[in-house]
């Protein structure tokens, strides 16, 4: 059920409540399959009788409608993966942040000038205790050797020494890589926390024709083992493009150099196209 905070303006809405929105912002009345969802919107005030707009999704529904930037942060953890985002508008940016299966996400407006801060929090990315670099700084092995881990990992059942146990035998197998390497990427593979990667989007320009313009960053928290840049498979990644014969390439980053990655996410003014 969706509701909203008039306090700080905002919102839990699902998709399928922001898709009766687009019907409506576009004189449009939504299908059959949102009548439902319609009526959640009406039974708490964001839609009128006659499919009024409340004022107060003003800028909710003035970012969605015409965005300059859609970021998208995706990140996964022990209960799968979570969606997350920000829409930065003509007039107002607004963050969405999802839930471990919760179909709603809560939306709220933002300053621009907080948006690095908020796309920082969304993964989690923090300085803790300084981690030294470590003597092997890059791994380089394959995506079905990562594979071959997470399948150890599902099979010790939670059980500590056998997660190691079977992890370094399926690395063994699987991962070409051999020691310090080897060592190196179980004790990643083990203490790994999430792997998140964040993903920008907007109109520009590429040699003088307008194009859409993408930027993206993935990357591992390794908890005690600290960050790591996974730079292969390349960002963005296209559906289909992955295989288990695919590198897979980690290289290890301080926090501050992933907050400044985060940063360079951002297009400048002058990247975006003038619609005035």
């Amino acid at each position: 059920m969706p509701s909203y905070d008039s306090s700080r303006a905002r919102f839990r809405l699902a998709d399928r409540h922001i898709a009766v929105f687009a019907h409506l912002v576009d004189g449009a009345t939504p299908p059959e399959e949102l009548w439902e969802s319609l009526l959640e919107l009406q039974q708490i005030g964001l839609v009128g009788e006659e499919g009024e707009l409340a004022p107060l999704l003003r800028d909710l529904l003035g970012a969605l409608a015409d965005p300059m930037v859609l970021i998208q942060v995706e990140i996964t953890g022990e209960h799968g993966p979570v969606n997350h985002g920000v829409v930065v508008g003509q007039e107002a940016v607004v963050s969405h942040d999802g839930w471990p299966g919760d179909e709603e996400s809560e939306y709220v407006s933002i300053e621009p000038s907080t948006l690095v801060w908020e796309l920082a929090r969304k993964v989690n990315l923090h300085r803790g205790e300084p981690v030294e670099a470590p003597a092997t700084a890059r791994i380089e092995t394959t995506m079905g050797a990562l594979d071959a881990a997470f399948v150890a990992l599902g099979e010790a059942a939670g059980d500590e020494a056998a997660a190691r146990d079977l992890t370094r035998k399926a690395l063994v197998e699987t991962s070409g890589l051999s020691s310090p390497e080897l060592d190196q990427f179980l004790e990643l593979v083990i203490a790994l926390n999430a792997t998140w990667r964040i993903t920008t989007a907007w109109d520009g320009k590429h040699e003088g024709e307008r194009s859409a313009m993408i930027r993206a960053l993935a990357a591992w928290d390794c908890g005690p083992h600290g960050y790591w840049v996974r730079e292969k498979p390349e960002e963005p990644i296209m559906p289909g493009q992955v295989s288990p014969e695919s590198p897979l390439a980690l290289a290890w980053t301080t926090p501050g150099d992933i907050w400044d990655k985060v940063a360079d996410l951002l297009p400048d003014r002058d990247d975006l196209i003038d619609e005035a």
